[in-house]
């Protein structure tokens, strides 16, 4: 079920008429090559995205510059729980073969909605996690995610085109063809309410993005 897009573009109309300073903030930040996202488009698109079986509930959006907070309550190995971590981009590595981010994760927690004799809940009330390397404990899964290629302490680095849906997708990858060549995102952080996206321009690349073949 896709977004109603009629009702996405009546929140944007409304939005835009009673936030003009932030309208004037964007336009600021794309002057020097930098997209600013406001995060409460963010949490309209989660709130009006059809929810999947197993997906998050009650997420939560909020900023801790230069990182991101978000919470949500989920299964997790068949334990109602609800997670909140800040999360920051230290690198981005963005090709038609590689999309690598390097995370670093902070103010990690999970609390228990209802009790519980799972493992996971034995460990959440013994106090047995160290959730302030989050990194370690992912080392621990049982079945690791393709798309985790490292993890320790409180770094975990993935590529999500190790996700074969992903690599698969004959789309994406022309698209970052033609872009990445020419523009890319060097920075992905936040800034008081706005996600922060930084693009770097290299006009040099325009022959390969013309012609992807030539290296």
């Amino acid at each position: 079920m896709a977004l109603p897009l009629r009702a996405a573009f009546r929140s944007a109309s409304r939005f835009v008429a009673r936030n003009p300073f932030t309208m004037m903030k964007m336009a600021r930040h794309a002057l020097g090559l930098r997209m600013a996202i406001p995060l409460d488009a963010l949490r309209w698109f989660v709130e009006n995205t059809p929810p999947g079986k197993n997906a998050p509930q009650d997420v939560t959006i909020n900023a801790d510059p230069p990182a991101i907070t978000m919470g949500a309550s989920l299964d997790l190995m068949d334990t109602p729980v609800r997670a909140t971590a800040s999360l920051r981009v230290d690198e981005l590595r963005i090709h038609p073969d590689e999309l690598r981010l390097q995370l670093h994760l902070s103010n990690v927690s999970l609390k228990l909605l209802a009790d519980s004799a799972t493992p996971v809940a034995g460990l959440i009330k013994s106090g047995a996690l160290d959730l302030s390397k989050p990194g370690n404990l992912a080392n621990f899964m049982p079945k690791k995610p393709a798309v985790l290629i490292e993890a320790h302490d409180d770094v975990i680095v993935l590529d999500l085109m190790k996700n074969p849906k992903i690599a698969a997708n004959f789309r994406l990858r022309k698209v970052l063809q033609r872009l990445t060549p020419v523009v890319n995102i060097a920075v992905l952080r936040t800034e008081g309410d706005f996600l922060i996206i930084g693009l770097r321009a290299t006009p040099l690349g325009f022959p390969r993005a013309l012609n992807p073949a030539v290296a």
